[in-house]
């Protein structure tokens, strides 16, 4: 992805949101222009409305950190935006490796981080990275997400999202679910733009759903720490669960995620209900499996 134009389209996405009146800029007659005009986000950030156009060309290489604060403040940009921005200054001034032409290793969780997941018994609790591909997960979140992986989704979020159309029963709410995967994919865009993997996720939800195309142009970032979230399970139903995201440190740009449902609700209820029927699929499968085995050995 390139820089400087994903530098443009943010800061000019971000100009273009802001009214005047929210800015506390005093407006009269017609406006042509939509939002702030450069000028006046210039004024506001206390620079040059030619270092600002420059700024706003996506030219960020040399751009210090207090005048890229200044920015943010006059575009009343939201903690997940600044980070975007700074993080797009970084890439900018080279701090970002480019794409080894080497395929690189394939992710393996430790052992300790299995057991950690695996400790977690109330509610679906795994491991996704800035793409939203489920790395690891402990039983109840592979029951969970049964669909996000035997379907077009292939263990991605965002791909589950946009692909399969069970995901607009699994998300009641579609739309904004819809908004968060793709602004979860922007903001580790700005992350780490070199990542190739994200280039060809991208490129192919971009080519098959407009619904994904549409809000990727939108350039909306966020942060995905805690929150409440509906659900509708196909094997339980409705479900209501809180979740938390906790940055790995051992393992820097991986999440980890844990659900679970208020005490003593119907919401608990139906986990403890997917958790049960979870448990018998998988004695079941068990159970039949030396059966297999023997059929497929030599007479």
């Amino acid at each position: 992805m390139d820089n400087r134009n994903e530098a443009r389209e943010f800061l000019m996405s971000r100009r273009a949101k802001l009214a005047p009146d929210q800015a506390g800029v005093a407006v009269s007659g017609h406006r042509r222009v939509k939002g702030l005009r450069r000028s006046e986000v210039a004024a506001l950030a206390d620079v040059s409305i030619e270092y600002y156009s420059k700024i706003e060309r996506g030219n960020l290489t040399g751009v210090s950190d207090s005048v890229l604060d200044s920015v943010a403040r006059a575009l009343q940009l939201d903690d997940a935006e600044r980070e975007h921005l700074f993080d797009l200054a970084r890439v900018a001034n080279g701090a970002a490796q480019p794409v080894r032409k080497r395929k690189a290793k394939a992710w393996a969780a430790r052992e300790s981080l299995t057991r950690s997941l695996d400790a977690i018994t109330n509610g679906p609790a795994f491991v996704r990275n800035g793409r939203m591909d489920i790395l690891a997960a402990n039983a109840l979140a592979r029951a969970f997400y049964g669909q996000v992986f035997d379907g077009p989704g292939r263990g991605n979020l965002a791909r589950f999202n946009f692909l399969d159309q069970r995901s607009r029963e699994f998300y009641p709410d579609w739309e904004a679910a819809a908004d968060v995967s793709v602004a979860i994919l922007r903001t580790e865009a700005g992350r780490d733009p070199h990542d190739k993997e994200l280039h060809d996720l991208v490129g192919e939800l971009s080519t098959r759903s407009d619904a994904f195309r549409s809000r990727w142009g939108a350039h909306n970032v966020r942060r995905h720490g805690s929150g409440t979230k509906n659900f509708h399970h196909p094997d339980v139903g409705d479900l209501t669960l809180t979740y938390e995201g906790m940055e790995l440190t051992a393992e820097p740009g991986l999440s980890f995620l844990i659900y679970t449902a208020e005490p003593g609700s119907p919401s608990e209820d139906r986990l403890k209900l997917l958790a049960s029927l979870a448990a018998t699929a998988r004695q079941q499968a068990a159970a039949a499996l030396p059966a297999i085995e023997a059929s497929q050995e030599p007479s």
